[in-house]
Formats: structure tokens, C-alpha cells, sequence
């Protein structure tokens, strides 16, 4: 039995579940929901919250999530941020490094137990991905460095080859699809020394290979249903989180459907 009776995830979409729907259909489920329905079997005192909100920056997830997580005093805490400053040019890794060192110092300090994530590689599916892979690198180091300095679980995305797979991915290549929420939960609950479904590990297989024109098609459609809206929110000074709060903002019984 899992040893957890209280679960708070922190963080930016990735912790949120885009995407992956709900099976009702309202709103977003995710890894963290996926660990919660597990943590939660056979213990009707089990609690979790889910704090994170989609295009968060790494300070607003500091300024607006940390405490309300540390008021909690949850025995878990998942923190993930920092991937959308790394997809910005003012990305300033040292100043964020240090940042991200005191807060995990901070979530530890409470007593709980907390799971960080090493990042999948997003380099070779992103535009720009020459700027971005230098920027994971720095960050999935520091990621490993920080773990190792206060204890905490650190979930190498990284080292899965799977997550190569397009069909991990959701149609945006920025977002988790619901199998790769299924693997991510996967790898977090085996970190954790907790049994999972085994088909969570299940990859599905690759899509096709596209021709040279069907794929130069394909990137065309995604520069106008997904870079140019995010081109635009970012010289408007908006984001996708705006007017978005937390689905989970207190530490409640899971609810089955």
C-alpha cells in the first residue's frame, strides 16, 4: 500500500494533463490525476490538490503555487516548471537555476517527499530546436544536480527513447497525448516504488513515415493552428493560462466517476 495520504502537484500544463481530456469530457485529467487514483485506492483519507495552470512561468509557479503548497502540508509534492522560460528568448538559465534550487530546498523543508522531472526532448519536433536543446540540457542538469542535493525523486523523461514517438505527443508536439500521460505516470509511480497498470508502459507504435511532401504539409498546418497563436500571445503579452485557475485548488478525496 502506498505510503502518500496526502498528493500536491505544482506546476505549468504539463502537470495540468494537456492533452488529455477527461473521459466526461470536463476540463483536463494528466499524470498527476492518474498517480492521485492510484495513491487514493483502499484510502479513504487520501487528499490531493492540483495547483497548476497552464503557461505559467517558472516565478508566477513560485509566487502563486509554492505556498499554497507549503500551506498544505502535503507528504507529496510534484514540482515541474521552467519549460516555457526556455522557450522564450529572455530565458535567463542561471538566475532560473538558482531560483529552482531554493525552492526545491523550501518544498523539502516541509517534510514532504518531492518528485522533479528531467525533461523529454522536444528539440527535434520544435522549431528552433538548436536553441532549445542547449536550454534542456542546462536545465535537466540542474534538474539532476538539485534532486541529488536535497533528496528529492527525479523523473528522467529523458532517458525514454518512447518518448521519440509522435504519438506520445499531442497534435500541438508540445503537449503530452493520453499515452504519454499514461507513461509519465507510469515512470513517476515506479520511482516511487508503487505498482502500476502495465499497460501504461505500453507504447503505441509509430505513425508512417510521411512523405517529404505530406510532412512539409503537415508542419505548414501546424504553423497556423499552433506557432502563430502562440507567436501572437507572446508580442500581446498574453497567455494561454489566462483566466485559467486550478481545477484542484484544495486538498480533497478523490471522487470516482
Amino acid at each position: 500500500m502506498a505510503q502518500w495520504a496526502s498528493f500536491v502537484a505544482v506546476g505549468d500544463s504539463f502537470t495540468e494533463g494537456l492533452d488529455d481530456p477527461r473521459p466526461d469530457g470536463q476540463g483536463y485529467r494528466g499524470w498527476a490525476d492518474l498517480i492521485a487514483g492510484v495513491l487514493a485506492r483502499d484510502r479513504p483519507e487520501f487528499r490531493y490538490a492540483n495547483l497548476a495552470v497552464r503557461g505559467r512561468l517558472f516565478d508566477n509557479i513560485v509566487a502563486e503555487q509554492v505556498p499554497l503548497a507549503v500551506a498544505m502540508k502535503p507528504e507529496l509534492i510534484s514540482f515541474a516548471g521552467g519549460g516555457n522560460d526556455a522557450l522564450r528568448r529572455s530565458f535567463e538559465p542561471e538566475v532560473l537555476i538558482g531560483r529552482f534550487d531554493r525552492t526545491i530546498e523550501k518544498l523539502r523543508g516541509t517534510g514532504a517527499d518531492v518528485v522533479l522531472f528531467r525533461w523529454a526532448d522536444l528539440a527535434g519536433r520544435m522549431p528552433g530546436g538548436k536553441m532549445l536543446r542547449p536550454r534542456v540540457d542546462l536545465l535537466n542538469t540542474a534538474i539532476e544536480t538539485v534532486g541529488a542535493k536535497h533528496g528529492a525523486h527525479v523523473v528522467s523523461l529523458w532517458d525514454d527513447p518512447e518518448f521519440a514517438n509522435p504519438r506520445l505527443w499531442g497534435i500541438d508536439r508540445l503537449h503530452l497525448s493520453p499515452a504519454g500521460h499514461r507513461r509519465v505516470a507510469a515512470h513517476v509511480l515506479t520511482e516511487l516504488g508503487v505498482a502500476c497498470d502495465p499497460d501504461w508502459l505500453a507504447a503505441p507504435a509509430p505513425p508512417e513515415a510521411l512523405s517529404w511532401m505530406s510532412r512539409t504539409a503537415a508542419d505548414a498546418k501546424w504553423a497556423t493552428q499552433h506557432l502563430a497563436p502562440w507567436v501572437k500571445r507572446r508580442l500581446t503579452g498574453r497567455s494561454s493560462g489566462d483566466m485559467v485557475t486550478a481545477k484542484r485548488p484544495e486538498l480533497a478525496p478523490i471522487i470516482e466517476n
